[in-house]
């Protein structure tokens, strides 16, 4: 990692505890690994090694950005993982040692993009193949861990190679294929050569999406973003049959997997999971499921395989019946909110676009989803008597809904002007106050059946980004990003204290006793409040790159934690001002975090969508 912290400050490592996300946009980045107990599975710059029958996970973590391919070898011994990186630079493969969970090797020649990897057979080679800023296709020795030779991935006058994979039986042949390229290498070994052979298609011109090798290297087929598949002859390189002839397959075949027993699983940009043979490639068991398909991976032979969608759904299905059950869901978008029912750490919810999800804490599972189609979430909190998740819109429209079930209780509409941005309850739920994208702050009676407004408070410039209440539930802070934060008296209604700093507020807390309140912001800095007169008591530089958006304090008012766009999570002492543990984990900007009631967990979420759970460094 580039985050160097300073060396007179001894930071310990927080602890991962487990995470919910999956990056369902890499292609066949869902594997199944051959010991037919693990899921493995890229989640920005990590891998995740997901056990399939407990809980358990280990992260692989090496690369300094997100994850773009898989693989692992046959044996199960090695998996490898390119990454994307800035145009220019070197992407990095890291070959892993899968048993020991730990790094090998990292090999470095490709710039811009690793597209795709694949091992030969018997564990001896890797083959890569570079972006498209790069557009090389390069042979590794395992054995060595240094390139045998490389080649350009395809000819001058046809697009780049998107896929490769290798002969199931020869470690000396693989093919790669893309935008009007199909091409069968054959490894040179002793002159160092790789020697392609173009292969003929005839009259049709494709754009390769996804490639599968039949077990005995007899044939391979193609799926094409036309929506039909190629099926080639690796020893002729000529075209044996395409098809479907007449219903293509929706959004093209975005994955392919041939099986032992004959016939291919074939999925596609709509979502369509289909058994099909050559060379009608009817549809013999289909199923829909949502996001297009990514990955197929098979399980031992195939009589169960797990598919991944780009909803970053992960589906297992069993081949015989063709019933799909899903297991592995989280959020596709980024993560906006995350907040605890009061009193309990056992749930927590979280809004990503036009999600809100309910997340059951130990065991990462989904337990609802609540969707306002074509809207974005900005904002939630329970009410204190936990009968009631408070969401802020950006329609203008608070909307309540029951935390068992989902249902709309209550909807005030119009409540901003510029889309409602930051929303909090009082303990005594008979108050939820909002802030809107034109910097209003609206305080709102909620009674048994009706909602009226009890004040606009309009002092803040621009939209607000963070609301506190005290306990008392006479006093609240309002962060904006006006460079603003408002203390307001919610007995008379009207402006308390006013504090002012050259920066864009994201966040703010009350210290548990109340005469102080810590903010951040844009300018990385931490600042310390007296809520009396809005004089800053201290600053303390609160990350090296990037704004901190979310931050969060005990209830005994000791330690705090802050998240932002340097991807670390940070543990201070409040009294010290001093670091005592860094989180590393996170592949996007952490955008809120959350300790959770009793101090067990922090919980992080991001802008990649990824939820990160991290053990409380300290025994409460």
């Amino acid at each position: 990692m580039d985050n160097k912290i300073s060396p007179e400050a001894q930071v310990a490592e927080l602890e991962l505890d487990a995470v919910i996300g999956f990056n369902g946009h890499v292609p066949t980045g869902l594997k199944c690994h051959p010991d037919q107990e693990h899921l493995i599975l890229p989640l920005g710059c990590t891998i995740l090694i997901q056990a399939i029958n407990t809980q358990e996970q280990n992260f692989l973590q090496g690369h300094g950005n997100n994850v773009s391919c898989v693989a692992i070898s046959r044996s199960g011994q090695y998996i490898a993982s390119g990454q994307v990186t800035f145009m220019g630079f070197k992407a990095d493969i890291i070959l892993w040692d899968y048993k020991k969970r730990e790094l090998l090797a990292r090999l470095s020649l490709h710039k811009g993009k690793i597209e795709a990897l694949a091992f030969s057979p018997n564990d001896l080679y890797l083959v890569s193949l570079g972006g498209p800023d790069d557009g090389s296709v390069v042979v590794w020795s395992i054995a060595k861990r240094d390139a045998i030779c490389g080649s350009p991935a395809a000819g001058l006058n046809v697009g780049n190679a998107t896929n490769v994979i290798f002969s199931r039986c020869r470690d000396e042949m693989f093919v790669t294929a893309g935008n009007g390229t199909i091409r069968v290498w054959e490894l040179d070994l002793p002159n160092r050569k790789i020697w392609p052979t173009e292969c003929q298609t005839g009259q049709m011109k494709r754009i390769v999406m996804s490639i599968g090798m039949a077990d005995d290297d007899s044939f391979f087929y193609l799926g094409t973003t036309t929506g039909d598949i190629l099926k080639m002859n690796p020893r002729t390189k000529l075209l044996t049959d395409a098809g479907p002839a007449k219903d293509k397959f929706s959004l093209g075949v975005s994955a392919i997997r041939c099986l032992k027993m004959g016939g291919l699983l074939v999925g596609s940009g709509a979502g369509l999971l289909v058994f099909c043979k050559s060379p009608s490639y009817k549809p013999i068991k289909k199923i829909q499921l949502q996001g297009g398909v990514t990955s197929i991976t098979l399980r031992g032979e195939g009589h169960q395989f797990f598919v991944g969608t780009e909803e970053s759904h992960i589906y297992r299905v069993s081949f015989t019946d063709f019933k799909e059950t899903l297991i592995v869901t989280c959020h596709f978008e980024a993560v906006e909110d995350i907040v605890f029912p009061f009193g309990t750490a056992e749930l927590f919810a979280t809004c990503a676009k036009k999600d809100i999800r309910v997340w059951h804490t130990s065991s990462n599972r989904e337990l609802l989803r609540i969707t306002v189609p074509n809207m974005t979430c900005h904002g939630i909190d329970f009410m204190r008597d936990g009968k009631s998740i408070i969401s802020a819109w950006n329609d203008g429209k608070i909307r309540a809904f029951a935390p068992e079930t989902g249902r709309l209780m209550y909807v005030i509409n119009n409540a901003h002007r510029i889309g409602v941005t930051a929303i909090a309850t009082t303990s005594d739920c008979k108050r939820v106050i909002s802030g809107g994208g034109e910097g209003e702050v609206r305080v709102w009676q909620i009674g048994c059946q009706t909602q009226k407004l009890e004040e606009a408070l309009k002092e803040h410039k621009s939209s607000v980004s963070c609301i506190r209440v005290k306990r008392n539930n006479e006093e609240c802070v309002t962060a904006s990003t006006d460079g603003t934060c408002i203390i307001w008296d919610l007995v008379r209604l009207r402006r308390n204290q006013m504090i002012l700093a050259n920066t864009l507020f994201q966040c703010v807390c009350y210290h548990p006793e109340e005469f102080q309140i810590i903010t951040s912001g844009t300018d990385r800095k931490i600042a310390y409040w007296e809520v009396f007169d809005g004089t800053v008591i201290r600053e303390l530089e609160g990350s090296l790159s990037g704004a901190i958006n979310g931050m969060d304090i005990t209830q005994e008012g000791v330690h705090f934690v802050t998240g932002g766009n340097d991807h670390l999570v940070k543990v201070w002492d409040y009294n010290e001002g001093e670091v005592t543990h860094v989180g590393v984990g996170h592949s996007g900007n952490i955008t809120r975090i959350r300790i959770s009631p009793g101090n067990q967990y922090i919980v992080s979420v991001s802008a990649d969508g990824a939820i990160l759970r991290w053990k409380y460094p300290y025994t409460s």
